[in-house]
């Protein structure tokens, strides 16, 4: 795990388990073959196909791993007072071309955005009226302002098996992309609960 402080608040940088990896997506494609459990109108997206993980399958599957991290996360910043982490919600989605998250934040204390596919090609650079876009299929946060020495703005250019986390305040997007393909990631929200130092 690797925290970066970008602005005022950490994100943290590691990678998931093949284990997960494999797990998450084979859960996925077995799923999302029915229409009555897309989650996509609960979410921000502009996305059509986005599937919620049963507790059930999370709690078996994910979550050690996912308490892991957290805690290394924590850990780095120095915080070691936790009692319990509660994994609220998962949900996994498939983005195609043209398709976007928009600027949105989340429930909890902490999120986490994972990478489980992505389109070779999907981040590069084109021209548009003479300016390179930089941001295809990539996610920002955004915290603050920009101003002198101040950046507001920390892009991520998504890795298979890449795993953010970071405080659920801190707004983020995804950009769309301009190839054919299948951009796959999940997202989670967690509830940290501290020891009584009483």
């Amino acid at each position: 795990m690797k925290n970066i402080k970008p602005f005022g608040p950490s994100i943290g940088k590691t990678k998931i388990s093949n284990k997960f990896f494999d797990k998450l997506n084979k859960e996925f494609d077995t799923k999302s073959k029915s229409k009555k459990i897309d989650y996509s109108s609960k979410l921000a997206s502009q996305i059509k196909n986005e599937l919620k993980i049963s507790d059930k399958f999370i709690k078996r599957n994910l979550e050690k791993e996912l308490r892991t991290s957290i805690r290394k996360f924590l850990s780095n910043e120095n915080i070691k007072n936790i009692k319990e982490i509660k994994i609220l919600n998962l949900w996994v989605v498939r983005q195609f071309k043209g398709e976007y998250n928009p600027i949105h934040y989340h429930e909890g204390d902490l999120s986490g955005v994972g990478y489980l596919i992505l389109p070779k090609g999907m981040t590069v650079n084109r021209m548009v009226k003479n300016k390179k876009l930089k941001t295809n299929g990539t996610i920002d946060f955004i915290n603050g302002q920009k101003g002198f020495l101040s950046k507001s703005i920390y892009n991520v250019v998504p890795k298979i098996k890449d795993l953010l986390i970071f405080p659920n305040y801190l707004m983020h997007t995804a950009y769309p992309f301009n190839i054919e393909g299948e951009r796959r990631s999940f997202s989670f929200n967690a509830k940290i609960f501290f020891k009584n130092n009483n």
